[in-house]
Parts: C-alpha cells; structure tokens; sequence
C-alpha cells in the first residue's frame, strides 16, 4: 500500500508540473526540499482526499510542510488503515 501511495503522491506532483525526478525518500516537501507552497500543499492534500477520502485539517497542512516524503507517506498509509479499520500500512 505503502508503495502504491508513494507513487500516487509523486504522480500528482508531476501533474502538478513538479520535477520529482531526483526525489527520495528523505527529500522535504517544503522548503528544505521540493519547496512545495501552501498553495500546492492544499492542491496536493486535496487530490489524495479525492482519491482516498481521508481528510486533512488546518494543522495538518502545517505539519505537511515539515515532513520528508516518507513521512507523509507513512501518515497517509496510517491514516487508511484507521479509516478502513485494516492494516493498510503494510
């Protein structure tokens, strides 16, 4: 799932006209690293809660910013697995 969400993640920054091509695990999504915008962020939070109907708050776009891409996969894969009640995670 982990794998899935990862490729989905950089698939929509593609589309978002990101170049994700040097892009790892450990790479920041904000300013120490891809340099998303609160703006792309939102953009970015929005196309996941489309495609998976998990749902962010204000603060979680804050800490959006602070994670590596990892990290946010890590969340999101948490985040199905309590929605579904499985475990999505692995």
């Amino acid at each position: 799932m982990k794998d899935q969400l990862r490729e989905f993640v950089l698939d929509t920054l593609r589309e978002m006209n990101y170049d994700v091509s040097d892009v790892e695990g450990d790479t920041d999504l904000g300013p120490a690293g891809l340099d998303l915008e609160s703006l792309a962020l939102a953009d970015l939070a929005v196309q996941i809660e489309d495609k998976y109907q998990i749902k962010f708050g204000d603060d979680d776009m804050e800490a959006l910013a602070l994670m590596t891409l990892d990290e946010f996969v890590d969340a999101l894969a948490e985040r199905l697995s309590v929605a579904s009640g499985s475990d999505a995670a692995s």
